[in-house]
């Protein structure tokens, strides 16, 4: 059986505001020491080389881990635009028709969960595959903790359809919408209502015939698609956005559920973190359960407060009582009222030869740090508006400057004047170039640059 774990990697990014941005969402942020998107990958890749389904303008950022995570790009397919998971998942499902891998066992799982419990996971997975291929569509369902408000929950027939050892697959009876307190705890006391994690499992050709059945607006456009994916900015501007529960799960027969205890959060707010994450280097005088999140080399200190929230980025505070995180939204829409940046991205950006981060913008010099990474190098270019000066920290480059190439080391500097043709590259395989960069002029827009050679056409 051919079992091909695909990752769904949306988000707009403001449930975790500041550390999560439009241009940088959760599951790229490293808030349990290396990303949700990263997690997820390694944790599926016991399973199979996984798939990513994306959105287009997060290109750099998947592309940068799944080369760290050693899977292939071309298993990446890219949205023109975000359009929910019924489009998603019918463009994933052209795709692999088109790769004849129609008899393929699909598991579609969300990019920003965590799942502590992975061999539960891999356990669910391996009965789930095993009810795909008897033309089910599996959900895995979690085991409440608690009276949950927030998510949707899956009610499950008490008969058994499958099991493998301890886990059991059961007929779905139905989906509920997001309850209120009361209808939460009745669901818990029913014992079998299960969270919906958003985690399904298919065969593609049994998706597709619910889609045309279920979903043959989507479907119909999809048809359309070219094999070479030359139409699909077209094919995604006509078609509807929609949800996978609200087109299929919510109007299917042939579907079972899969109860388990994995572990498991969606991570969706600063209170969720607070009750997961160790807390930050916090001093606490006369106070008690505040937490902070926070620069490594920061400290944070709390005096005669209890239960507040901390989170310290490069440019923004947040600063809540714990349970009042979910407004961080309204403090989100306040900022877009105004056009502030600071919704959108960080201070640093990751670019495809690898990152760099604003230290200081003032009227008279802006300075960043930029990291090349291994065998990269940036674009042959000039600036019309500023000069550059360079300071090596890390690694041996070679710089080419109006065609001269230089061969630098750690402590050595160059000096791009005005208008030179210049580029910097890393030639080593492993080692990562690091640099100080101070620009002098009258103006330090990215938008600043002529670009004469690039390995990543954008010229």
């Amino acid at each position: 059986m051919n079992f091909i774990p695909v990752i769904l990697s949306g988000g707009s990014g403001t449930r975790l505001w500041p550390m999560s941005r439009t241009k940088f969402p959760k599951q790229f942020c490293e808030i349990f020491e290396e990303s949700l998107f990263k997690k997820t990958l390694a944790r599926l890749k016991p399973m199979g080389s996984p798939w990513v389904v994306t959105n287009s303008a997060l290109k750099i950022l998947t592309e940068t881990v799944m080369r760290d995570v050693g899977v292939p790009l071309n298993q990446a397919i890219y949205e023109p635009k975000a359009n929910n998971t019924a489009p998603a998942i019918a463009l994933l499902c052209k795709v692999l028709e088109f790769q004849n891998k129609a008899n393929s066992i699909v598991g579609i799982f969300p990019s920003d969960h965590l799942v502590q419990n992975e061999k539960a996971l891999q356990n669910a997975v391996r009965l789930g595959a095993e009810c795909a291929a008897k033309k089910q569509v599996v959900t895995i369902g979690i085991k409440p903790a608690y009276p949950a408000t927030g998510y949707g929950y899956i009610e499950v027939d008490q008969k058994v359809f499958a099991q493998n050892g301890d886990i059991k697959a059961y007929p779905t009876k139905g989906f509920r919408e997001k309850p209120n307190e009361q209808t939460a705890e009745d669901f818990i006391h029913a014992g079998n209502f299960f969270w919906n994690a958003g985690m399904f499992i298919f065969e593609v050709a049994t998706m597709i015939e619910h889609l045309q059945k279920l979903m043959p607006d989507t479907w119909n456009v999809m048809k359309e698609l070219k094999s070479d994916l030359s139409n699909l900015n077209d094919i995604y501007a006509r078609v509807p956005a929609q949800s996978i529960d609200y087109g299929i799960m919510e109007k299917l027969k042939e579907q079972v559920c899969i109860p388990c205890d994995l572990g498991w959060s969606d991570v969706g707010s600063w209170d969720e973190i607070a009750k997961i994450a160790e807390n930050g280097d916090v001093i606490e005088v006369e106070s008690k359960g505040n937490f902070a999140w926070a620069k490594k080399d920061r400290v944070v200190s709390f005096i005669g407060v209890d239960n507040l929230v901390v989170v310290d980025t490069a440019d923004s505070l947040l600063i809540a009582k714990r349970g009042s995180t979910q407004k961080v939204k309204q403090v989100y829409e306040a900022l877009i009222a105004r056009n502030d940046i600071r919704t959108q991205e960080h201070p640093f950006e990751y670019r495809p030869w690898g990152r760099f981060e604003i230290l200081r913008d003032t009227k008279d010099f802006k300075s960043k740090v930029i990291q090349v990474n291994p065998g990269q190098q940036l674009s042959y270019q000039s600036h019309a508006k500023r000069a550059e000066h360079w300071v090596i920290v890390k690694g041996f480059p070679e710089v080419v400057l109006n065609d001269v190439t230089h061969k630098l080391k750690p402590g050595e500097s160059i000096y791009i004047p005005l208008g030179a043709k210049h580029r910097i590259r890393n030639p080593h395989a492993t080692d990562l170039v690091e640099f100080v960069e101070v620009q002098v002029g009258s103006y330090f827009g990215e938008d600043d640059i002529t670009r004469y050679q690039d390995d990543y056409q954008r010229t």
